[in-house]
């Protein structure tokens, strides 16, 4: 059956996630404890049926490595879905529902996605995924929740493959790579004056798929590109291709890796005395690159598909109170997990309303979530095309400082 013919008849769905940035990164974290031990065992589980008014429970997921290398962002997405479910438990409250959120970690791995997947499809209780924070975990994930009309909202995966594959549950609300990979190549050349570039790759389908947009981009324009290496997630040396880099001399390394790499690459790029520019994409945004990089990632600059939200005094006070409520800072993606999952309770309570006031099939949420237009986040503005993608989606640049990173701005 079309997708176009699946939507017609109000079938509903959705789930998956990126490469990275994060945006739709893909590498694999380390496996501590399964998501299914999790939701049995910890305070992940979920709520009992009894704790539901009239069973009437509904389930908000999510979905992202929360052990492992990448845990740092893939918490984000945890957060700040939590964040929106409980500012609005009360009005669900009111209409006879207990929202609760229910994370699982997927690790980074597609197995253990797909496998968490299965998990969520067989509760009935889960109306609506959020993540993956990697596109190829999103992916194979997708094809589980495609069976079930089980809808997902990705407010990381970059991945252009993601939306291409024609399932109906599938939606994001950052850009893509064939929109991040362009305008970071146009950025690099037109405003910091790039000629020559060294393209590094972790392999992944996030760090390939971004990678091998700028590349094509650079190309376009004349840029000469004197290398295009992959490297592996994971491994704490790479002289190998850092010595290629300081033989080529050339003006900017580009780095379509996750934070974790980009860290050890910078480091020990800058000790073996490469002096020009180190750019990458949104994977490589993270607090925990200060600690990895040290004093030698002040000066390196990257493209993300999320933008700022204290550029508005709105937006700074929505950090405030994150900050109270959660006990912790907002990282870039958490503004996103937030208004993805927000995009998903107004889904929920449309379908609430059209059938009703009763619980909602998942076929019906889906259909609610994919006609979704001009609805406004915190941040993003948000309406999905019939491929599931955001209309409204923004490149933007920013720039490591000494402690923090800082906002450059728009990639017009």
């Amino acid at each position: 059956m079309s997708r176009a013919k699946m939507r017609r008849i109000s079938l509903l769905a959705a789930a998956a996630i990126m490469g990275l940035t994060l945006a739709g990164c893909g590498t694999a974290g380390s496996v501590t404890e399964s998501s299914t031990e999790k939701a049995a065992a910890g305070p992940e589980a979920a709520p009992s049926e009894n704790t539901a008014a009239g069973g009437n429970k509904i389930l908000v997921a999510t979905q992202s490595p929360l052990s492992g290398p990448l845990s740092n962002l893939g918490d984000t997405i945890k957060s700040g879905a939590e964040y929106a479910v409980k500012l609005k438990q009360e009005e669900f409250k009111q209409l006879g529902f207990d929202l609760q959120l229910f994370p699982q970690d997927d690790q980074a791995d597609p197995k253990q996605g797909v496998a968490n997947a299965e998990l969520l499809i067989g509760n009935p209780d889960v109306l609506g995924v959020i993540g993956h924070l990697n596109t190829g975990v999103s992916i194979p994930a997708s094809v589980k929740y495609e069976s079930a009309h089980l809808v997902m909202i990705s407010p990381t995966n970059t991945g252009v493959q993601l939306t291409e594959e024609g399932r109906s549950v599938v939606h994001r609300i950052c850009a893509r790579d064939d929109q991040q990979g362009p305008k970071a190549a146009k950025y690099a050349e037109k405003q910091l004056g790039v000629k020559s570039v060294f393209i590094i790759h972790d392999k992944t389908a996030y760090g390939q798929g971004l990678s091998g947009q700028v590349k094509a981009q650079f190309e376009q324009d004349g840029v000469k590109v004197l290398g295009y290496e992959g490297v592996t997630p994971g491994e704490k040396d790479y002289s190998a291709v850092l010595n290629q880099v300081i033989a080529k001399k050339p003006d900017m390394v580009y780095m379509g890796t996750t934070y974790a790499e980009a860290g050890i690459l910078v480091k020990q790029g800058r000790d073996k005395g490469f002096a020009g520019i180190f750019m990458g994409g949104d994977a490589i945004d993270s607090s925990e690159t200060y600690s990895i990089a040290g004093p030698a990632i002040e000066g390196v600059i990257f493209t993300t598909a999320a933008g700022d939200v204290t550029q508005t005094e709105q937006g700074k006070q929505w950090v405030a109170d994150y900050e109270k409520t959660m006990g912790k800072k907002p990282e870039t993606y958490a503004v996103y997990a937030f208004d993805s999952t927000n995009v998903l309770l107004n889904g929920i309570l449309e379908a609430i309303k059209a059938n009703g006031g009763k619980k909602p099939s998942r076929e019906q949420v889906l259909a609610s979530v994919h006609k979704t237009k001009d609805f406004q986040g915190e941040f993003s503005k948000v309406s999905f095309d019939e491929k599931g993608d955001n209309t409204f989606a923004d490149i933007f640049v920013y720039k490591y400082g000494k402690d923090k990173t800082a906002y450059v701005g728009i990639i017009e």
